[in-house]
Protein backbone atom coordinates (compact mmCIF):
# COMPACT_ATOMS: atom_id res chain seq x y z
CA UNK A 1 0.00 0.00 0.00
CA UNK A 2 1.27 3.84 -0.74
CA UNK A 3 0.10 7.17 -0.31
CA UNK A 4 -2.92 7.80 -2.86
CA UNK A 5 -4.03 4.01 -2.62
CA UNK A 6 -7.84 2.91 -1.57
CA UNK A 7 -7.23 1.41 2.28
CA UNK A 8 -7.75 -2.50 1.51
CA UNK A 9 -11.16 -3.39 1.79
CA UNK A 10 -11.25 -6.05 4.43
CA UNK A 11 -12.99 -5.91 7.45
CA UNK A 12 -11.77 -6.88 11.04
CA UNK A 13 -13.14 -7.72 14.20
CA UNK A 14 -12.88 -4.74 16.88
CA UNK A 15 -13.65 -4.30 20.50
CA UNK A 16 -13.92 -1.69 22.74
CA UNK A 17 -13.44 -1.02 26.77
CA UNK A 18 -17.42 -2.61 27.16
CA UNK A 19 -16.69 -5.64 25.24
CA UNK A 20 -18.93 -4.24 22.47
CA UNK A 21 -17.51 -5.72 19.38
CA UNK A 22 -18.25 -4.81 16.02
CA UNK A 23 -17.04 -5.13 12.44
CA UNK A 24 -14.48 -2.32 11.11
CA UNK A 25 -14.19 -1.79 7.35
CA UNK A 26 -11.99 1.17 6.09
CA UNK A 27 -11.99 1.18 2.87
CA UNK A 28 -14.77 3.83 2.58
CA UNK A 29 -15.08 4.79 5.89
CA UNK A 30 -17.02 8.06 5.74
CA UNK A 31 -15.79 9.75 8.40
CA UNK A 32 -11.65 10.11 8.49
CA UNK A 33 -9.69 7.70 10.50
CA UNK A 34 -6.71 7.94 12.13
CA UNK A 35 -5.26 4.11 12.17
CA UNK A 36 -2.23 3.03 14.64
CA UNK A 37 -0.97 -0.21 14.65
CA UNK A 38 1.75 -1.80 17.74
CA UNK A 39 3.37 -4.90 18.32
CA UNK A 40 1.62 -6.36 21.64
CA UNK A 41 -1.17 -5.96 24.22
CA UNK A 42 0.62 -6.01 27.09
CA UNK A 43 4.37 -4.58 26.43
CA UNK A 44 6.27 -1.58 27.04
CA UNK A 45 6.03 1.05 24.63
CA UNK A 46 2.57 0.29 23.16
CA UNK A 47 0.81 1.26 25.93
CA UNK A 48 2.38 4.88 26.43
CA UNK A 49 0.98 5.08 22.92
CA UNK A 50 -2.47 3.69 23.07
CA UNK A 51 -2.38 6.46 26.10
CA UNK A 52 -1.27 9.30 24.41
CA UNK A 53 -3.69 8.82 21.44
CA UNK A 54 -6.15 8.37 24.26
CA UNK A 55 -5.09 12.08 25.18
CA UNK A 56 -5.44 14.10 22.35
CA UNK A 57 -8.92 11.87 21.49
CA UNK A 58 -11.07 14.56 21.75
CA UNK A 59 -8.64 17.05 19.75
CA UNK A 60 -9.00 14.53 17.08
CA UNK A 61 -12.78 13.93 16.97
CA UNK A 62 -12.99 17.53 16.89
CA UNK A 63 -11.70 17.75 13.55
CA UNK A 64 -13.60 14.59 12.38
CA UNK A 65 -11.53 11.67 12.67
CA UNK A 66 -12.37 8.55 14.29
CA UNK A 67 -9.77 6.81 16.01
CA UNK A 68 -8.70 2.61 15.96
CA UNK A 69 -5.75 1.03 17.54
CA UNK A 70 -4.57 -2.29 15.89
CA UNK A 71 -2.67 -5.33 16.54
CA UNK A 72 -2.37 -8.86 15.98
CA UNK A 73 -4.10 -10.04 19.51
CA UNK A 74 -7.35 -11.67 19.85
CA UNK A 75 -9.95 -9.36 20.79
CA UNK A 76 -10.14 -11.01 24.53
CA UNK A 77 -6.73 -10.04 25.31
CA UNK A 78 -7.51 -6.56 23.92
CA UNK A 79 -10.74 -6.31 25.92
CA UNK A 80 -7.84 -7.92 29.20
CA UNK A 81 -5.92 -5.10 28.59
CA UNK A 82 -8.43 -2.49 28.26
CA UNK A 83 -9.76 -3.16 32.06
CA UNK A 84 -6.14 -3.05 33.29
CA UNK A 85 -5.51 -0.45 35.63
CA UNK A 86 -2.69 2.18 34.06
CA UNK A 87 -0.89 1.46 36.89
CA UNK A 88 -0.42 -1.93 36.48
CA UNK A 89 0.97 -1.16 33.25
CA UNK A 90 -2.56 -1.61 31.13
CA UNK A 91 -4.89 1.19 29.30
CA UNK A 92 -8.45 1.01 31.00
CA UNK A 93 -10.29 4.68 30.32
CA UNK A 94 -9.15 4.19 26.44
CA UNK A 95 -12.24 4.51 24.77
CA UNK A 96 -11.40 4.11 21.61
CA UNK A 97 -11.80 0.23 20.07
CA UNK A 98 -8.95 -1.85 18.90
CA UNK A 99 -8.76 -3.85 15.56
CA UNK A 100 -7.99 -7.88 16.37
CA UNK A 101 -6.26 -8.96 13.76
CA UNK A 102 -5.45 -11.81 14.80
CA UNK A 103 -5.84 -13.77 11.67
CA UNK A 104 -3.22 -11.48 9.84
CA UNK A 105 -5.28 -10.56 6.75
CA UNK A 106 -4.91 -6.67 6.71
CA UNK A 107 -1.35 -6.35 8.11
CA UNK A 108 -0.22 -9.19 5.70
CA UNK A 109 -1.98 -6.67 2.77
CA UNK A 110 -0.45 -3.79 4.12
CA UNK A 111 3.25 -5.33 4.23
CA UNK A 112 3.60 -4.42 8.24
CA UNK A 113 4.49 -7.74 9.89
CA UNK A 114 7.65 -8.56 11.20
CA UNK A 115 8.32 -12.02 9.53
CA UNK A 116 10.46 -12.59 6.88
CA UNK A 117 10.33 -16.24 5.13
CA UNK A 118 13.62 -17.18 3.21
CA UNK A 119 13.48 -20.84 1.08
CA UNK A 120 16.55 -22.66 0.08
CA UNK A 121 17.14 -25.18 -2.40
CA UNK A 122 20.07 -27.21 -3.05
CA UNK A 123 19.87 -27.66 -6.88
CA UNK A 124 23.21 -30.05 -6.54
CA UNK A 125 21.61 -32.29 -4.65
CA UNK A 126 17.94 -33.82 -5.84
CA UNK A 127 17.38 -35.37 -2.72
CA UNK A 128 17.86 -32.14 -0.26
CA UNK A 129 14.34 -31.04 -0.04
CA UNK A 130 13.69 -27.22 -0.14
CA UNK A 131 13.99 -25.67 3.37
CA UNK A 132 12.01 -22.86 4.77
CA UNK A 133 13.38 -20.61 7.36
CA UNK A 134 11.51 -18.09 9.04
CA UNK A 135 12.15 -15.07 10.97
CA UNK A 136 10.55 -12.20 13.16
CA UNK A 137 7.68 -12.58 15.77
CA UNK A 138 5.31 -12.32 13.08
CA UNK A 139 3.61 -8.97 14.73
CA UNK A 140 3.39 -5.60 13.53
CA UNK A 141 5.48 -2.76 13.44
CA UNK A 142 4.74 0.51 14.70
CA UNK A 143 2.46 1.48 11.33
CA UNK A 144 0.41 4.72 11.21
CA UNK A 145 -2.26 5.93 8.19
CA UNK A 146 -4.21 8.40 8.23
CA UNK A 147 -7.24 7.82 5.87
CA UNK A 148 -9.79 10.06 4.44
CA UNK A 149 -13.86 9.81 4.55
CA UNK A 150 -13.31 7.85 0.87
CA UNK A 151 -11.01 5.29 1.93
CA UNK A 152 -8.21 7.00 0.87
CA UNK A 153 -4.92 6.84 2.72
CA UNK A 154 -3.12 10.42 2.59
CA UNK A 155 -0.24 9.53 5.35
CA UNK A 156 1.83 6.46 6.11
CA UNK A 157 4.37 6.15 8.31
CA UNK A 158 6.11 3.23 9.76
CA UNK A 159 8.30 2.82 12.90
CA UNK A 160 10.94 -0.07 14.31
CA UNK A 161 9.42 -2.09 17.33
CA UNK A 162 11.68 0.54 19.90
CA UNK A 163 10.43 3.84 18.54
CA UNK A 164 7.46 5.56 19.45
CA UNK A 165 4.94 8.02 17.73
CA UNK A 166 4.78 11.98 17.85
CA UNK A 167 0.54 12.14 18.18
CA UNK A 168 1.01 16.19 17.78
CA UNK A 169 2.91 15.23 14.76
CA UNK A 170 -0.55 13.67 13.55
CA UNK A 171 -2.80 16.21 14.69
CA UNK A 172 -0.23 19.04 12.32
CA UNK A 173 -0.67 16.27 9.41
CA UNK A 174 -5.01 16.46 10.00
CA UNK A 175 -4.70 20.52 10.12
CA UNK A 176 -2.42 20.50 7.03
CA UNK A 177 -4.49 18.05 4.99
CA UNK A 178 -7.74 20.22 6.21
CA UNK A 179 -6.00 23.42 4.97
CA UNK A 180 -4.67 22.18 1.87
CA UNK A 181 -8.95 20.66 1.41
CA UNK A 182 -10.22 24.10 2.06
CA UNK A 183 -7.98 26.67 0.57
CA UNK A 184 -5.90 24.91 -2.26
CA UNK A 185 -3.21 26.00 -0.66
CA UNK A 186 0.26 23.54 -0.01
CA UNK A 187 1.68 23.71 3.12
CA UNK A 188 5.70 24.22 4.07
CA UNK A 189 8.22 22.66 6.01
CA UNK A 190 7.28 22.98 9.86
CA UNK A 191 3.73 24.35 8.65
CA UNK A 192 1.29 24.28 11.57
CA UNK A 193 -2.11 25.67 12.13
CA UNK A 194 -2.34 29.47 12.18
CA UNK A 195 0.76 29.88 10.08
CA UNK A 196 1.05 30.87 6.72
CA UNK A 197 0.71 28.48 3.83
CA UNK A 198 1.62 29.15 0.12
CA UNK A 199 0.26 28.80 -3.75
CA UNK A 200 0.83 26.06 -5.24
CA UNK A 201 3.30 27.55 -7.84
CA UNK A 202 6.70 29.35 -8.28
CA UNK A 203 5.53 32.65 -7.60
CA UNK A 204 3.85 31.45 -4.44
CA UNK A 205 7.47 29.83 -3.47
CA UNK A 206 9.00 33.03 -4.40
CA UNK A 207 6.45 35.27 -2.39
CA UNK A 208 6.77 32.45 0.79
CA UNK A 209 10.60 32.22 1.12
CA UNK A 210 11.22 36.27 0.08
CA UNK A 211 9.35 36.66 3.58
Amino acid sequence: MRVGSKFPDISVKAINADGDELQVNLSNPQTPTVLFWYPKDFTFVCPTEIHAFQAKLKEFNDKGYQVFGASCDTAEVHFAWLNTAKEDGGIEGVEFPLLADSRRKLAKKLNILDYETDYHYNADDPDDDEKVIQDGDNVTYRATYLIDGDGRIFHQSVNDMPLGRNIDELLRLVDAKAHNDKHGEVCPANWSEGKEAMAESRQGVKDYLSK
